[in-house]
């Protein structure tokens, strides 16, 4: 199990402590995480969430309390990578700036979603839902739905 420096809140459930990757991250009260998930620093999930097996939650993500998270979901926290700078070296942490993700309350996002906020600091609002293989930049209202 590779849990390092996390902050996992009363009766967090992982499914398979030793399949799971967390470090620098937050965990809510009564949150499940399933195998085969990586949490990374500076990240967040709520209370009552439900993480699915195979999701890779990036540094600046904030999940909100009760949010469904189906299987093989990907978040990403910048919004043109690259490997290397203009200069030709390999890109390090000092290189760009981590583009913050906020999924609201009660949201749902379907199996094998890929999640890219178009503009700085946007978020999929409370009670939406992605469903799977979404992989749109698109804006949605509170309480819509949104199928790949």
């Amino acid at each position: 199990m590779a849990l390092r420096n996390v902050q996992l809140g009363t009766e967090t459930v992982l499914t398979h402590p030793d399949l799971v990757n967390l470090y620098g991250c937050s965990i809510g009260d009564g949150t499940k995480i399933g195998p085969f998930v990586e949490i990374q620093k500076n990240s967040h999930v709520g209370v009552r969430c439900k993480i699915s097996s195979h999701t890779f939650i990036c540094e600046g993500v904030t999940i909100e309390d009760e949010v469904f998270i189906g299987h093989g979901v990907m978040f990403t926290n910048e919004l043109f990578p690259r490997a290397c700078t203009p200069e030709g070296g390999l890109k390090t942490e000092a290189d760009w700036s981590v583009v913050p993700t906020r999924i609201r309350h009660g949201a749902s996002i379907g199996s094998n979603a890929t999640i890219i906020l178009r503009h700085h600091g946007r978020a999929l609002r409370a009670g939406r839902r992605r469903g799977g293989g979404d992989a749109r930049r698109a804006r949605l209202r509170d309480r819509r739905r949104r199928t790949g």
